[in-house]
């Protein structure tokens, strides 16, 4: 059976911070189409973010902004009380910062994609989501990628907003289909990656820890998330690459 959804690879980047290093970013760069740039607040600094646009730009790669809640100690995982206000201030913040070395490098930021826990957060609280999605979207004119069927989307079509749909390669969904956020990525066997994505691709099902659950009504293209700090994550992203590739053109000469 042909494929009826399209997909992009993106991946979580400039990670680091100063001279600490996470992932690769220079190998992982030419295997994605989106690169989700750390702000500043669970990792990255200047200079890194200032290297990870350079290596965008030398790859054809789009950058989103990645913006978290204030905590390199935790690394943006763990869920942090803030005011929807506070919230939109904080990711503002970290937005602009990134849009400077944009400007710098002649690019523009692409899309919005949140990390860690207040990824989750919004996903699930509609008030935080329209901080999330109505000031911080619309403040900078692009899209915003988040999870399909959560208030993400929905936010995102009442306010206006172009929505990416995205999905996880090497992370788990519960039962119920929620997005399963841990501080500390576990290993995932290729075998299992490879079900997962032709799973999503050739009949919009996601797979869950206890079997599997369609993809939200609508979606069309899904953007499918590798992350850095994953154990094998550039052997991940460039299987999960080829099989989108294989995807997309099968899609392609159906048409």
């Amino acid at each position: 059976m042909l494929s009826s959804i399209r997909a992009t690879v993106n991946c979580d980047m400039g990670e680091g911070y100063s001279l600490y290093k996470m992932g690769d970013d220079e190998a992982l760069m030419k295997t994605i189409h989106l690169a989700n740039v750390a702000c500043g607040f669970h990792a990255s600094d200047f200079s890194i973010m200032n290297e990870t646009v350079r290596l965008a730009k030398a790859n054809n790669v789009l950058v989103s902004a990645h913006p978290s809640l204030p905590d390199k100690q935790g690394f943006g995982r763990r869920e942090m009380a803030m005011t929807p206000g506070e919230l939109a201030s904080c990711f503002i913040y970290q937005v602009g910062a990134l849009t400077g070395f944009l400007v710098a490098h002649g690019m523009s930021l692409n899309h919005i994609k949140l990390h860690g826990a207040v990824y989750g957060m919004t996903a699930r609280d509609p008030v935080l989501a329209r901080a999330a999605v109505g000031v911080l979207a619309k403040t900078f004119g692009v899209a915003f990628m988040g999870l399909a069927g959560t208030c993400h989307q929905a936010e995102a079509r009442i306010l206006g907003v172009p929505f990416i749909a995205e999905w996880f390669a090497d992370l788990e969904y519960s039962p119920e289909g929620k997005l399963i956020i841990t501080k500390k990525h576990d290993p995932v066997p290729l075998s299992v990656l490879k079900d997962r994505v032709n799973k999503l691709l050739e009949e919009k099902q996601i797979t869950t820890t206890a079997g599997f659950l369609p993809l939200a009504e609508g979606v069309r293209e899904v953007s499918i998330c590798c992350h850095s700090d994953t154990p094998g994550a550039v052997e991940i992203a460039e299987t999960v690459k080829a099989l989108v590739d294989e995807n997309n053109a099968r899609l392609a000469d159906s048409q």
